[in-house]
């Protein structure tokens, strides 16, 4: 594996995912903005969250499979999530557990969650762009 995960001392230990990524692989890859689209482009879970929280990380799934990648092989994930709050924070992780439990993975690489006044579509709630590094 390419990617060590770790919480360094010093630093607070979050659950939902890792403070450092180290990567040691030779081919990096970068996986555009992922929205809740499934593969005719049609919006998974309009108005629902967590709904389109699984969408976009099965989506990240898809793409990183495509070039031989998986989520252990991921550094770093930034997410965009329409007006946020931290009170949605409990949706979010709904569906970000939902995905990992569909995927038999549990994607907590170093990430940045952004709130953004709107996305692509007035129905996107949220978008998940990832990095990873592969041998």
């Amino acid at each position: 594996m390419a990617i060590t995960l770790t919480n360094p001392s010093g630093l607070p230990a979050v659950d939902a995912y890792r403070q450092v990524s180290i990567a040691t692989g030779s081919k990096l890859i970068s996986v555009a903005g992922q929205v809740a689209w499934d593969a005719e482009g049609t919006t998974v879970g309009e108005g629902d969250l967590a709904a389109q929280v699984e969408q976009c990380y099965l989506n990240v799934n898809t793409a990183l499979t495509a070039v031989g990648a998986t989520f252990a092989d991921v550094t770093r994930l930034t997410v965009y999530v329409v007006d946020w709050t931290p009170d949605k924070m409990p949706l979010f992780l709904e569906g970000a557990m939902r995905a990992g439990a569909r995927l038999g993975a549990t994607p907590v690489p170093p990430g940045t969650l952004l709130g953004v006044a709107a996305l692509d579509v007035p129905e996107h709630l949220v978008e998940i762009e990832a990095t990873a590094v592969i041998d």
